[in-house]
């Protein structure tokens, strides 16, 4: 009697690639505050991010750019608030899940980048717990007291202020 030996193929398993999304980024519309906020607030309901209300994304929606699907349901967005002439902050960066890791968040801070710059901002900050993210778009580890007006803004009445999780990330802009 032969005995059968079974050969099992030690190389390593390769994941099929995520799906290609056709993503458009844009500004923000009046429409898509609903998504913005809901897409953010799940995330702050998480605690990665902080919450933001209908109101002050309706306010503030000529300063966030989204992409969208070719549906135009929103896939993610991001935005920029400006502290001063020349610096300026990426925020509310979320991208919803079933396009995590299509590369929507990395073209979203470029997008923000390219806002901050045809306003002639030169530096950008951003607060986060995914320092490593943006650390890859070429932006450094800082001290969070290098940016007076952002901790007098923002920091100082969040409710997170003497345990703050995040780190303090900034990037020059040629």
């Amino acid at each position: 009697m032969t005995a059968t030996i079974a050969r099992f193929d030690r190389s390593p398993v390769a994941r099929p690639p995520a799906p290609r999304l056709a993503v458009t980024y844009r500004p923000a519309r009046p429409m898509d505050v609903p998504a913005i906020v809901a897409l953010i607030n799940d995330y702050a309901a998480r605690g990665v991010m902080l919450p933001k209300s209908s109101d002050s994304v309706a306010m503030a929606l000529d300063d966030f750019i989204v992409a969208a699907d070719r549906t135009d349901r929103l896939l993610g967005c991001a935005a920029i608030r400006e502290y001063s002439p020349s610096i300026g902050e990426v925020g509310s960066v979320a991208v919803v899940a079933r396009a995590h890791g299509t590369g929507i968040g990395r073209a979203l801070v470029r997008h923000v980048e390219q806002l901050a710059g045809c306003r002639g901002i030169h530096q950008l900050v951003a607060l986060t717990m995914t320092p490593r993210f943006f650390e890859t778009l070429g932006y450094a580890v800082v001290e969070k007291s290098s940016y007076p007006e952002k901790v007098a803004r923002d920091c100082a009445g969040c409710a997170r202020r003497n345990d703050c999780p995040e780190i303090c990330v900034a990037r020059y802009l040629n």
